[in-house]
Protein backbone atom coordinates (compact mmCIF):
# COMPACT_ATOMS: atom_id res chain seq x y z
CA UNK A 1 0.00 0.00 0.00
CA UNK A 2 1.52 3.25 -0.94
CA UNK A 3 0.43 7.03 -0.35
CA UNK A 4 -0.85 9.03 -3.57
CA UNK A 5 -2.86 11.61 -2.04
CA UNK A 6 -3.89 14.17 1.00
CA UNK A 7 -7.12 15.81 1.32
CA UNK A 8 -7.93 18.14 3.93
CA UNK A 9 -11.47 19.38 5.02
CA UNK A 10 -12.59 21.88 8.16
CA UNK A 11 -15.62 21.00 9.92
CA UNK A 12 -17.69 23.08 12.37
CA UNK A 13 -20.11 21.64 14.47
CA UNK A 14 -22.45 23.24 17.08
CA UNK A 15 -21.94 22.83 20.54
CA UNK A 16 -24.56 22.27 23.29
CA UNK A 17 -27.50 24.60 23.40
CA UNK A 18 -25.77 27.27 21.18
CA UNK A 19 -22.87 28.08 22.88
CA UNK A 20 -20.56 26.80 25.94
CA UNK A 21 -17.93 29.05 28.17
CA UNK A 22 -15.67 27.57 30.57
CA UNK A 23 -13.09 30.59 32.46
CA UNK A 24 -11.26 31.67 29.73
CA UNK A 25 -13.21 30.76 26.27
CA UNK A 26 -16.55 30.74 24.84
CA UNK A 27 -17.59 28.97 21.88
CA UNK A 28 -20.62 28.21 19.56
CA UNK A 29 -18.42 25.64 17.26
CA UNK A 30 -16.33 23.15 17.85
CA UNK A 31 -13.25 22.43 14.42
CA UNK A 32 -12.41 19.59 13.31
CA UNK A 33 -9.60 20.96 11.06
CA UNK A 34 -8.70 17.28 9.16
CA UNK A 35 -7.27 15.07 6.52
CA UNK A 36 -7.97 12.23 4.45
CA UNK A 37 -4.96 9.98 3.44
CA UNK A 38 -5.42 7.97 -0.08
CA UNK A 39 -3.98 5.15 -0.95
CA UNK A 40 -3.48 3.25 -3.93
CA UNK A 41 -5.52 0.26 -2.69
CA UNK A 42 -8.50 3.09 -2.50
CA UNK A 43 -8.49 2.51 0.97
CA UNK A 44 -8.79 6.41 3.14
CA UNK A 45 -7.65 7.34 5.78
CA UNK A 46 -9.59 9.81 8.24
CA UNK A 47 -7.58 11.76 10.82
CA UNK A 48 -8.47 15.43 12.76
CA UNK A 49 -7.72 17.55 15.29
CA UNK A 50 -10.28 19.81 17.46
CA UNK A 51 -9.95 23.70 17.62
CA UNK A 52 -12.57 26.66 18.62
CA UNK A 53 -13.40 26.61 15.16
CA UNK A 54 -11.59 29.76 14.43
CA UNK A 55 -11.57 29.64 10.36
CA UNK A 56 -8.26 31.65 9.67
CA UNK A 57 -6.00 29.25 12.57
CA UNK A 58 -8.15 26.16 11.15
CA UNK A 59 -6.83 27.27 7.72
CA UNK A 60 -3.55 27.43 9.15
CA UNK A 61 -3.43 23.49 10.15
CA UNK A 62 -4.57 22.38 6.88
CA UNK A 63 -1.79 24.34 5.08
CA UNK A 64 0.67 22.94 7.00
CA UNK A 65 -0.61 19.37 5.97
CA UNK A 66 -0.73 19.81 2.81
CA UNK A 67 2.37 22.10 2.24
CA UNK A 68 4.63 20.65 4.71
CA UNK A 69 3.29 17.20 5.83
CA UNK A 70 2.31 15.93 2.23
CA UNK A 71 5.12 16.21 0.65
CA UNK A 72 6.74 13.67 3.40
CA UNK A 73 4.10 11.29 2.94
CA UNK A 74 3.31 10.73 -0.88
CA UNK A 75 4.93 7.59 -1.91
CA UNK A 76 5.51 5.97 1.47
CA UNK A 77 3.82 2.96 3.15
CA UNK A 78 1.48 4.24 5.33
CA UNK A 79 1.64 0.95 7.68
CA UNK A 80 4.91 2.05 9.25
CA UNK A 81 3.40 4.65 11.13
CA UNK A 82 6.28 5.24 13.99
CA UNK A 83 8.98 5.77 11.34
CA UNK A 84 6.59 7.90 9.67
CA UNK A 85 5.51 10.00 12.89
CA UNK A 86 9.28 10.28 13.27
CA UNK A 87 10.29 11.44 9.59
CA UNK A 88 7.53 14.10 10.21
CA UNK A 89 7.99 15.49 13.55
CA UNK A 90 12.18 15.17 13.16
CA UNK A 91 11.96 16.87 9.75
CA UNK A 92 14.58 19.47 9.88
CA UNK A 93 13.16 22.84 8.70
CA UNK A 94 9.45 22.45 9.98
CA UNK A 95 11.74 21.55 13.61
CA UNK A 96 13.23 25.09 13.33
CA UNK A 97 9.39 26.83 12.64
CA UNK A 98 8.00 24.88 15.52
CA UNK A 99 7.95 22.15 17.88
CA UNK A 100 4.20 23.14 19.42
CA UNK A 101 1.17 24.51 18.41
CA UNK A 102 -0.14 24.41 14.64
CA UNK A 103 2.36 21.73 13.32
CA UNK A 104 1.86 19.29 16.33
CA UNK A 105 -2.02 19.60 15.61
CA UNK A 106 -1.54 19.26 12.03
CA UNK A 107 0.69 16.09 12.86
CA UNK A 108 -1.69 15.05 14.91
CA UNK A 109 -4.57 14.57 12.26
CA UNK A 110 -2.08 13.02 9.97
CA UNK A 111 -1.19 10.22 12.71
CA UNK A 112 -4.79 9.63 13.51
CA UNK A 113 -5.02 9.15 10.07
CA UNK A 114 -2.40 7.04 9.39
CA UNK A 115 -3.61 5.19 12.52
CA UNK A 116 -7.19 4.87 10.55
CA UNK A 117 -5.52 2.81 7.51
CA UNK A 118 -3.07 0.45 9.74
CA UNK A 119 -6.50 -0.64 11.94
CA UNK A 120 -8.36 -0.87 8.35
CA UNK A 121 -5.99 -2.71 6.35
CA UNK A 122 -5.63 -5.04 9.39
CA UNK A 123 -9.45 -5.63 9.41
CA UNK A 124 -10.09 -4.74 12.83
CA UNK A 125 -11.02 -1.46 15.26
CA UNK A 126 -7.86 0.25 16.26
CA UNK A 127 -7.67 -0.72 20.26
CA UNK A 128 -7.18 -4.31 18.72
CA UNK A 129 -4.45 -2.90 16.30
CA UNK A 130 -3.00 -1.16 19.29
CA UNK A 131 -3.16 -4.81 21.53
CA UNK A 132 -6.43 -4.26 23.54
CA UNK A 133 -8.51 -7.15 24.90
CA UNK A 134 -12.39 -7.51 24.50
CA UNK A 135 -13.13 -7.88 28.05
CA UNK A 136 -10.74 -3.85 29.09
CA UNK A 137 -13.54 -2.25 31.22
CA UNK A 138 -13.25 1.80 30.62
CA UNK A 139 -15.35 4.38 32.97
CA UNK A 140 -16.55 7.57 31.19
CA UNK A 141 -16.92 10.90 32.70
CA UNK A 142 -19.15 13.55 30.81
CA UNK A 143 -17.96 17.23 30.93
CA UNK A 144 -21.12 18.53 28.74
CA UNK A 145 -23.53 19.57 31.88
CA UNK A 146 -21.08 21.25 33.68
CA UNK A 147 -20.12 24.90 31.59
CA UNK A 148 -19.82 28.15 33.35
CA UNK A 149 -21.86 30.17 31.43
CA UNK A 150 -25.21 27.64 33.00
CA UNK A 151 -26.92 29.53 35.19
CA UNK A 152 -27.12 26.93 38.66
CA UNK A 153 -30.31 25.49 38.00
CA UNK A 154 -29.20 24.40 34.48
CA UNK A 155 -25.68 23.23 36.00
CA UNK A 156 -27.97 20.93 38.71
CA UNK A 157 -30.50 19.80 36.68
CA UNK A 158 -28.01 18.63 34.26
CA UNK A 159 -26.08 17.08 36.42
CA UNK A 160 -29.31 15.04 37.71
CA UNK A 161 -29.94 13.96 34.33
CA UNK A 162 -26.39 12.42 33.61
CA UNK A 163 -26.10 10.72 36.81
CA UNK A 164 -30.05 9.60 36.92
CA UNK A 165 -31.16 9.49 33.57
CA UNK A 166 -27.38 8.59 31.84
CA UNK A 167 -25.78 6.36 34.23
CA UNK A 168 -22.58 8.24 34.62
CA UNK A 169 -20.86 7.84 38.13
CA UNK A 170 -18.66 10.26 37.10
CA UNK A 171 -19.01 14.74 35.90
CA UNK A 172 -17.05 17.29 35.40
CA UNK A 173 -17.87 20.92 36.15
CA UNK A 174 -16.28 24.34 35.54
CA UNK A 175 -14.90 26.79 37.53
CA UNK A 176 -13.43 29.88 37.32
CA UNK A 177 -16.03 32.74 38.40
CA UNK A 178 -15.01 36.20 38.45
CA UNK A 179 -16.03 35.56 42.60
CA UNK A 180 -14.74 32.18 43.45
CA UNK A 181 -17.37 32.00 46.22
CA UNK A 182 -19.91 31.56 43.89
CA UNK A 183 -17.43 28.62 42.59
CA UNK A 184 -17.49 26.83 45.95
CA UNK A 185 -21.79 27.46 45.91
CA UNK A 186 -22.53 26.02 42.63
CA UNK A 187 -19.82 22.84 43.38
CA UNK A 188 -21.67 22.35 46.91
CA UNK A 189 -24.80 22.30 45.27
CA UNK A 190 -23.74 19.79 42.47
CA UNK A 191 -22.44 17.70 45.18
CA UNK A 192 -25.42 17.63 46.80
CA UNK A 193 -28.01 16.72 43.72
CA UNK A 194 -25.59 13.48 42.98
CA UNK A 195 -24.67 12.27 46.19
CA UNK A 196 -21.59 10.75 47.56
CA UNK A 197 -21.25 8.00 45.66
CA UNK A 198 -20.46 9.72 42.08
CA UNK A 199 -17.13 11.06 40.89
CA UNK A 200 -16.89 14.75 40.78
CA UNK A 201 -14.14 16.38 38.75
CA UNK A 202 -13.76 20.34 38.48
CA UNK A 203 -11.44 22.16 35.55
CA UNK A 204 -10.17 26.42 36.16
CA UNK A 205 -9.08 25.90 32.56
CA UNK A 206 -5.86 27.57 33.71
CA UNK A 207 -8.02 30.94 35.27
CA UNK A 208 -5.78 31.35 38.29
CA UNK A 209 -2.64 32.57 39.68
CA UNK A 210 -1.22 32.26 43.41
CA UNK A 211 -2.58 32.62 46.15
CA UNK A 212 -6.23 32.75 44.98
CA UNK A 213 -5.61 29.26 43.36
CA UNK A 214 -4.24 27.76 46.95
CA UNK A 215 -7.85 29.61 48.38
CA UNK A 216 -10.30 28.10 46.12
CA UNK A 217 -8.38 25.02 45.29
CA UNK A 218 -8.17 24.18 49.41
CA UNK A 219 -11.37 24.62 49.98
CA UNK A 220 -12.54 21.55 47.15
CA UNK A 221 -11.29 18.93 49.60
CA UNK A 222 -15.13 20.11 51.44
CA UNK A 223 -17.10 18.47 48.64
CA UNK A 224 -15.05 15.48 48.11
CA UNK A 225 -13.68 16.79 44.34
CA UNK A 226 -11.93 14.23 42.09
CA UNK A 227 -9.28 16.49 40.88
CA UNK A 228 -8.92 20.19 40.76
CA UNK A 229 -7.92 20.55 36.48
CA UNK A 230 -5.51 23.04 34.96
CA UNK A 231 -5.38 25.33 38.27
CA UNK A 232 -2.69 27.49 36.93
CA UNK A 233 -1.61 28.66 33.70
CA UNK A 234 -0.37 25.61 31.58
CA UNK A 235 3.18 26.08 31.46
CA UNK A 236 3.57 26.65 35.03
CA UNK A 237 5.79 23.71 36.49
CA UNK A 238 7.02 24.98 39.84
CA UNK A 239 3.95 26.70 40.72
CA UNK A 240 1.62 23.25 39.93
CA UNK A 241 4.52 21.48 42.20
CA UNK A 242 3.63 24.37 44.79
CA UNK A 243 -0.15 23.46 44.45
CA UNK A 244 0.01 20.17 44.68
CA UNK A 245 2.13 20.16 47.44
CA UNK A 246 0.02 22.70 49.59
CA UNK A 247 -3.91 21.15 48.91
CA UNK A 248 -5.44 17.69 49.56
CA UNK A 249 -7.23 17.68 46.27
CA UNK A 250 -5.08 16.12 43.65
CA UNK A 251 -4.15 18.18 40.48
CA UNK A 252 -5.09 17.11 36.92
CA UNK A 253 -3.48 19.03 33.62
CA UNK A 254 -2.39 17.95 30.21
CA UNK A 255 -4.67 19.16 27.88
CA UNK A 256 -2.33 21.93 26.67
CA UNK A 257 0.53 20.30 26.61
CA UNK A 258 2.50 19.55 23.15
CA UNK A 259 4.86 16.87 23.86
CA UNK A 260 6.22 13.89 25.89
CA UNK A 261 9.37 16.12 27.09
CA UNK A 262 6.52 18.62 28.60
CA UNK A 263 4.58 16.01 30.04
CA UNK A 264 7.93 14.29 31.75
CA UNK A 265 8.95 17.35 33.50
CA UNK A 266 5.58 17.50 35.15
CA UNK A 267 5.64 13.69 36.04
CA UNK A 268 9.20 14.06 37.45
CA UNK A 269 8.48 17.07 39.30
CA UNK A 270 5.01 15.91 40.93
CA UNK A 271 3.01 18.62 39.86
CA UNK A 272 0.54 16.54 38.35
CA UNK A 273 -1.42 13.51 39.74
CA UNK A 274 -4.29 12.64 36.93
CA UNK A 275 -2.18 12.83 33.39
CA UNK A 276 -4.51 14.03 30.40
CA UNK A 277 -2.64 13.68 26.97
CA UNK A 278 -4.62 14.68 24.10
CA UNK A 279 -3.83 12.91 21.07
CA UNK A 280 -5.47 15.61 18.70
CA UNK A 281 -2.77 18.22 20.89
CA UNK A 282 -0.01 16.08 21.28
CA UNK A 283 1.87 14.40 17.91
CA UNK A 284 -1.35 11.91 17.84
CA UNK A 285 -2.28 8.50 19.22
CA UNK A 286 2.11 7.42 18.47
CA UNK A 287 3.04 10.70 21.36
CA UNK A 288 -0.05 9.73 23.38
CA UNK A 289 0.76 6.41 23.53
CA UNK A 290 4.22 7.56 24.43
CA UNK A 291 3.07 9.81 27.23
CA UNK A 292 0.50 7.09 28.85
CA UNK A 293 3.77 4.84 28.81
CA UNK A 294 5.45 7.23 30.75
CA UNK A 295 2.96 8.19 33.52
CA UNK A 296 1.90 4.37 33.83
CA UNK A 297 5.50 3.61 34.78
CA UNK A 298 5.34 6.36 37.27
CA UNK A 299 2.55 4.97 38.71
CA UNK A 300 -0.42 8.21 37.76
CA UNK A 301 -3.63 7.49 36.09
CA UNK A 302 -3.71 8.54 32.78
CA UNK A 303 -7.50 10.30 31.81
CA UNK A 304 -7.51 11.38 28.15
CA UNK A 305 -8.56 14.61 27.82
CA UNK A 306 -11.52 14.95 25.03
CA UNK A 307 -10.06 17.15 22.18
CA UNK A 308 -11.25 14.67 20.08
CA UNK A 309 -14.77 14.32 21.90
CA UNK A 310 -13.13 11.08 23.08
CA UNK A 311 -13.87 9.67 19.54
CA UNK A 312 -10.26 8.33 18.71
CA UNK A 313 -8.98 8.20 22.47
CA UNK A 314 -11.74 5.49 22.91
CA UNK A 315 -9.59 3.07 20.99
CA UNK A 316 -6.29 4.51 23.19
CA UNK A 317 -7.91 4.11 26.36
CA UNK A 318 -9.07 0.42 25.48
CA UNK A 319 -5.99 -1.10 24.43
CA UNK A 320 -2.93 0.69 27.22
CA UNK A 321 -2.97 -0.59 31.03
CA UNK A 322 -2.68 2.83 32.30
CA UNK A 323 -6.05 4.07 31.48
CA UNK A 324 -9.81 3.43 32.89
CA UNK A 325 -11.42 6.74 32.63
CA UNK A 326 -11.98 8.96 29.48
CA UNK A 327 -13.55 12.39 29.22
CA UNK A 328 -16.21 12.49 26.83
CA UNK A 329 -18.35 15.19 24.81
CA UNK A 330 -21.30 13.99 22.39
CA UNK A 331 -20.71 17.51 20.30
CA UNK A 332 -19.15 15.46 17.23
CA UNK A 333 -20.44 11.92 17.45
CA UNK A 334 -22.85 11.89 15.04
CA UNK A 335 -20.33 12.77 11.83
CA UNK A 336 -18.98 9.50 12.16
CA UNK A 337 -20.13 6.01 10.45
CA UNK A 338 -19.84 4.43 14.02
CA UNK A 339 -20.17 6.74 16.51
CA UNK A 340 -18.96 6.20 20.24
CA UNK A 341 -21.47 4.39 22.52
CA UNK A 342 -21.90 5.16 26.10
CA UNK A 343 -23.76 2.75 27.78
CA UNK A 344 -24.46 3.61 31.72
CA UNK A 345 -21.40 5.60 32.27
CA UNK A 346 -19.22 2.72 30.62
CA UNK A 347 -17.48 2.88 26.95
CA UNK A 348 -18.59 0.10 24.74
CA UNK A 349 -15.34 -0.92 22.57
CA UNK A 350 -16.31 0.12 18.68
CA UNK A 351 -16.78 -2.93 16.49
CA UNK A 352 -15.47 -1.71 12.80
CA UNK A 353 -12.11 -2.29 11.20
CA UNK A 354 -10.22 1.35 11.84
CA UNK A 355 -9.98 4.84 14.25
CA UNK A 356 -13.57 5.34 13.67
CA UNK A 357 -12.93 8.63 12.31
CA UNK A 358 -14.66 7.98 9.40
CA UNK A 359 -16.92 11.01 8.44
CA UNK A 360 -20.60 10.07 6.71
CA UNK A 361 -21.05 12.10 3.68
CA UNK A 362 -24.16 14.24 5.60
CA UNK A 363 -21.72 15.66 7.89
CA UNK A 364 -19.13 16.69 5.25
CA UNK A 365 -21.66 18.55 3.45
CA UNK A 366 -23.70 20.08 6.22
CA UNK A 367 -20.71 21.29 8.37
CA UNK A 368 -17.74 21.99 5.87
CA UNK A 369 -15.77 25.22 5.60
CA UNK A 370 -13.61 25.98 2.81
CA UNK A 371 -10.05 25.36 3.12
CA UNK A 372 -8.46 28.25 1.39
Amino acid sequence: MIITSLETFILHVPVTRDGIADSTHSITHWGMPGVMVHTDSGKVGYGFTGTHAHLKSDRLITSCIEDCYSELLVGENPLETERLWSKMAYHPPLQWVGRAGILTMALAAVDIALWDLKAKEAGEPLWRTLGGVDDAEVEVYNTDGGWLNFGLQVLVDDARRLVEEEGYQSIKMKVGKEDFTEDLRRVEAVREVVGPGVKLMTDANGRWRMPLALEVAGRLKDYDVQWIEEPLWHDDVCGHVELAEAIETPVALGEMLYSLAQFKEFIACRGVHFVQPDATRLGGITEAWQVSDVAHAAGLPVTPHAGDMAQVQAHLSIAHPGINLLEFIPWIKDCFVEPLRIEDGKLRAPEQAGAGTTLIPVALERFSKPVS
